[in-house]
């Protein structure tokens, strides 16, 4: 069986090990780090640049995961190759959107039925990327599956080395809610749904504790026994206009379909466990 990942980022270095494990053969498009595809284990193709065998990979796939997010409002793999997807028949075709998509709601719940009412200038290039492949798939008998991913934390993407250095910011907003999910149970959920396709399918993926950020960074600051950095009102603190979004939306995540639909039994339900084995692989790294 073969897979291809466009966009073989940091998720797909998690989701490549368990294809491996099961005998896969896994290419994975990079603009400019073939080492570190390598290093997951996949073959490395670079995007821009070998668009000719990128074709040949598209048409051969059994599973294919688009993880290349928008550029200027535009999809990468569609405006490149939605001719040769057109024409491709994988068993599986996965699509990694955002849980943007759902906007702001005021630390309300969302599930994967509720209205999308994007509120950043990301979440709409997210909501318009997910209709065209909707379109391409209805259009072409795709089999398309959308995963939107709430908050990706993971090894080299924690808390911990910014607090140990005294820069890790407690910034407090009232109401803020947050949903995340640890990269190794992205990849569990993409591994169960390629096990068992159903085309058209839209999964939400994040733990089972939306929770303030503040509180997350509270609990790593204890874990490591360092003193709570100081809360700052969001209000005042003086942030990136990137920083500043991320505060823009508040919501509640809801997982039952992953659970119910895929047979999932997440590895880190919440930021305790996560940040409890993150800290292990770091005390424990040469």
């Amino acid at each position: 069986m073969k897979a291809l990942v466009l966009g073989h980022g940091y998720t797909a270095g998690f989701l490549t090990p368990l294809l491996l494990a099961e005998g896969w053969q896994v290419t994975g498009t990079t603009r400019d780090a073939p080492q570190r595809v390598l290093d997951a284990g996949a073959t490395p193709l670079l995007w821009p640049g070998d668009e000719d065998a990128l074709r040949d990979a598209i048409a051969g796939a059994d599973a294919i995961l688009i993880s290349a997010g928008p550029d200027q409002g535009f999809d990468p793999a569609l405006a490149a190759f939605a001719a040769d997807f057109a024409r491709a028949r994988p068993r599986w075709l996965g699509y990694l959107s955002t849980t943007g998509v759902y906007g702001d709601r005021d630390g309300g719940w969302v599930d994967e039925g509720s209205e999308l009412a994007p509120s950043t200038r990301r979440g709409r290039y997210r909501v318009a990327a997910e209709q065209a492949w909707q379109r391409l798939a209805a259009d072409h008998g795709l089999p398309l599956h959308i995963f939107r991913l709430a908050g990706i934390y993971g090894p080299g993407r924690g808390p911990f080395a910014k607090l140990r250095v005294g820069t890790a910011r407690r910034i407090v907003k009232p109401g803020q809610i947050f949903s995340r999910i640890h990269a190794a149970d992205i990849a569990q959920v993409l591994l169960a749904s390629i096990h068992a396709p159903r085309p058209g399918a839209i999964y939400n993926v994040c733990d089972d504790d939306p929770a303030p950020p503040e509180a997350v960074i509270g609990h790593a600051a204890e874990l490591l026994g360092l003193p709570l950095p100081p809360a700052e009102d969001y209000a005042s603190a003086e942030m990136t206009p990137m920083a500043r979004s991320f505060y823009a939306e508040s919501k509640r995540v809801a997982n039952d379909l992953i659970k119910r639909e895929l047979g999932v039994r997440l590895i880190y339900p919440d930021y305790r466990a996560g940040l409890a084995a993150l800290l292990k692989v770091e005390e424990t790294a040469p």
